[in-house]
């Protein structure tokens, strides 16, 4: 046992009198010592419950013979941070929380860890620490939300936002956004569309890192708890088996991620979130591979923002088996991987069954022929840059359209709010990515405006810095490389030509590569926005976000 360095022999007796300075008893130190990493706090809705997990899944670990132990993860509401300053501490804490994680983990030499998060940087911030510790690890997130009820209608936080932005156009009512303000987040657990915390928890069950139901049964649900207790349970199973995460994040595991992330129409930030955890796992996960898979991938769900389904819905018509059932139908899956179920993907989803065909369609009746995200590359984003087609319409599939330029996030919304944004244009947001914004900062402000205002349908956004998943509409995101290192997007001008090609996978300016290269020539980097603290650490060291925007020590 690892944890045999902290509790067997003469050397140790130091060691088990703080053990014993814990409360533990001598049979308690006899046990594998299991870390319950705990992601409770009372500021994210979609952690406050999770001390009820942590408890479940406590008793969990001690039935099945294991000494469970809890330590703390920290976490960063997205939806609280949006708008501001906070926002740029949001993607940071990734590696935040998996640098804190794999300290504690090693430096008290847990046996083997149950992860308990649920949102946004949180789910891919423990998945990276588990691919670093490599003990045995079993993922139980604290579930989505319930949706809201708003005029007799479902809903959720992307609509709150936009809510905000027909407020501003002068298409509702004070009352009416008390309305949503009041209903749009009725319960604990992670906001209740197909956004970031509920793709990376979707895709936890899908990679093999958690249980069935971890990403859809409901916060609020006591299936939730009796998953948490069988979570407890399973870590000691894989603990005897000897299974470890590196078995299950094998460079297949994360091809069966993507496929089922283009049948989700899962967040763009699964483009960030998915290189890095392969990263720490040893995989190359390049982008490009994500359009190969989305040409043989259908779209079966359209949940919100992309449609009026949410993650309840999700649940009951079967969750993420049912979805992989369906791929399977055509062999768009490896079934024989091995899970944290002890099991293999095939033996998993064996039974599964697709109980709402409107919410999960038949894969011979998908929504689209093609997966929900799509990567594009031009003379904008040579390395690459990011869309979710699923929430695109039809008619902004294709757009071409002059730039409106902006350096920060800030001026934009102002422009969008004053009624300076028409129909046809693509609004351009730069300096934002990680290394220029630091921290690379969610757009949903402007993505929310723009369809609040009644633009979704023609007017298109592009940025260095990335999306929420409750954004909707032609927005692209993680422009790669940014403006803050010189790429291209620093050098578009207001009124340049635009030409955004979603099925062809290109963006473009049209602009000869003669004056590209002159206007690169009089390019200037600008000083950096932050230069104390974590933030200025962080971009010293972060890289491109087609990489993942993962941290590298500069050599």
């Amino acid at each position: 046992m690892k944890s045999d360095s902290v509790r067997v022999g003469m050397q140790q007796a130091p060691h088990r009198s703080l053990f014993n300075a814990l409360g533990m008893t001598k049979e308690e130190m006899d046990r594998p010592l299991v870390g319950i990493v705990s992601s409770y706090n009372e500021i994210v809705p979609g952690h406050m419950n999770l001390d009820k997990i942590v408890e479940a899944v406590k008793l969990g670990v001690a039935m099945a013979g294991g000494t469970p132990v809890v330590v703390p993860a920290i976490a960063v509401c997205d939806g609280i941070a949006m708008g501001h300053i906070g926002m740029k501490y949001s993607l940071v804490t990734r590696d935040l929380i998996a640098d804190s994680t794999e300290c504690l983990a090693t430096a008290h030499a847990f046996d083997a860890l149950v992860m308990v998060p649920n949102c946004d940087k949180n789910v891919p911030g423990l998945l990276m620490a588990a691919a670093r510790v490599n003990v045995p690890t079993v993922f139980v997130s604290g579930g989505p939300m319930l949706a809201g009820h708003v005029k007799g209608k479902k809903t959720s936080l992307s609509s709150m936002f936009e809510a905000v932005g027909a407020y501003e156009a002068g298409k509702m009512t004070l009352e009416d956004v008390e309305d949503f303000e009041c209903n749009a987040c009725p319960t604990c657990g992670s906001c209740s569309g197909m956004y970031t915390a509920n793709s990376m928890n979707c895709l936890t069950e899908a990679i093999g890192m958690g249980l069935r139901g971890n990403g859809t049964i409901p916060a609020v649900y006591s299936q939730r708890i009796q998953l948490a207790k069988h979570a407890g349970m399973k870590v000691m199973e894989l603990l005897e088996k000897n299974i470890r995460p590196r078995d299950i994040l094998t460079e297949e595991a994360f091809m069966n991620a993507l496929t089922v992330d283009m049948a989700l129409g899962c967040s763009t930030n699964t483009m960030l979130h998915l290189p890095a955890i392969a990263h720490e796992a040893g995989v190359d996960l390049n982008l490009d591979i994500a359009n190969n898979i989305s040409k043989k991938t259908p779209n079966l769900c359209h949940l919100a923002p992309a449609g009026h389904t949410y993650m309840e819905e999700l649940n009951e018509a079967g969750g993420i088996y049912a979805v992989m059932k369906e791929l399977s139908k055509k062999g768009l899956l490896n079934l024989d991987l091995i899970t944290a179920t002890g099991k293999t993907v095939g033996e998993n989803i064996e039974n599964a069954v697709n109980k709402n065909t409107d919410v999960i369609r038949p894969i011979e009746n998908p929504f689209s022929e093609t997966g929900g995200i799509a990567v594009l590359k031009g003379n904008i984003a040579p390395d690459s840059c990011v869309v979710k087609r699923s929430a695109v319409v039809p008619e902004m599939l294709k757009h071409e359209g002059p730039a409106r330029v902006f350096d920060c996030e800030e001026d934009a919304i102002a422009a969008i709010k004053g009624g300076k944004i028409v129909a046809g244009d693509v609004v351009v947001i730069r300096y934002e990515g990680p290394k220029g914004g630091p921290g690379m900062r969610e757009m949903l402000n402007p993505t929310s405006a723009i369809a609040g205002m009644g633009l979704g349908s023609t007017v298109a956004l592009i940025t260095d810095g990335r999306f929420s998943g409750a954004s909707r509409g032609a927005s692209i995101g993680h422009v790669s490389p940014e403006a803050a290192v010189g790429g291209p997007i620093a050098l578009i001008e207001e009124g340049d030509i635009i030409k955004i090609d979603i099925d062809a996978n290109t963006i473009n300016v049209d602009v000869t590569d003669e004056v590209l290269a002159q206007r690169k020539a009089n390019w200037k980097p600008r000083q950096p926005k932050v230069t104390t603290g974590y933030l200025a650490r962080y971009a010293s060291m972060v890289t491109s976000a087609n990489e993942g925007a993962i941290l590298k020590i500069n050599k």
